[in-house]
């Protein structure tokens, strides 16, 4: 069975079909940029271009940045505020005309490493941190998602945690791994102390560059990239409109 996963990101968009026995992409990923201000119409737009560029005709999951609660948009952090209170199910799936079923970014990430990467055969409580435009999060418990956790919100020296130690911070400020890995341990060690996790799994973009930084954290807690590296949010967010 294969279903379109699309991954909504804060400078892409981008999905593919996914074999849901393997985790596999069954097709080339297919990416293109996120609109400027990601508006409800124009992302609904890219989203469509995406359904029609694989001729897709059954199910879609999505990957969005933001707490998903029975459809409806929470919380708008990195994407237009006017997507909140919208139900982002009805909006994605009027503008492509297929069967949408949107997540959280970070949970259904979470969602493909469980299932098919890093935290398979995993038990326990795991972790999974994404670092990206932002931080996202994703706690498993025993297997079990715990959604809409939103610790990149949380606060370190008087700042969202996300504007000091995301891949857009670093990139941002120019920090030298050295400098970024100090400011990643500190939100992982108030992670550690709040949930005390067997695994900390991190995705995003920036885990293709883990050999640079992960040796420099100091956590007592295990740390392993994402298998998925920046995959893990298309396959994911297939899973999601799977049933998980």
């Amino acid at each position: 069975m294969e279903i379109l996963g699309i991954d909504v990101g804060g400078s892409g968009i981008k999905g593919a079909p996914v074999n849901l026995e393997t985790g596999a992409l069954t097709a080339d990923r297919f990416r293109l940029k996120t609109p400027k201000g990601a508006e409800p119409e124009a992302v609904a737009r890219v989203m469509d271009e995406i359904v029609k560029h694989f001729g897709w005709t059954g199910p879609v999951g999505v990957g969005f940045p933001a707490p998903i609660k029975h459809g409806i948009v929470k919380m708008a952090a990195n994407i237009s505020p006017a997507w909140i209170g919208l139900n982002a199910d009805d909006v994605l799936t009027q503008a492509t005309g297929c069967e949408v079923t949107v997540g959280n970014d970070a949970d259904v990430a979470g969602l493909a490493e469980m299932a098919f990467g890093a935290g398979k055969d995993q038990n326990g409580t795991v972790i999974m941190v994404t670092l990206g435009t932002g931080i996202g999060s994703a706690v498993f418990s025993e297997g079990r998602l715990l959604p809409n956790t939103e610790f990149g919100h949380m606060r370190i020296k008087g700042e969202d945690a996300e504007t000091r130690a995301s891949d857009a911070a670093r990139v941002r400020e120019n920090l030298s791994w050295e400098e970024y890995a100090r400011r990643l341990n500190r939100f992982l060690l108030r992670m550690e102390k709040l949930f005390w996790p067997d695994l900390f799994i991190i995705g995003g973009g920036i885990s293709k560059n883990s050999d640079k930084y992960i040796p420099l954290l100091t956590v007592e807690t295990k740390v392993v990239k994402a298998q998925f590296l920046n995959e893990a949010g298309i396959v994911g967010a297939a899973l999601l409109a799977k049933g998980g």
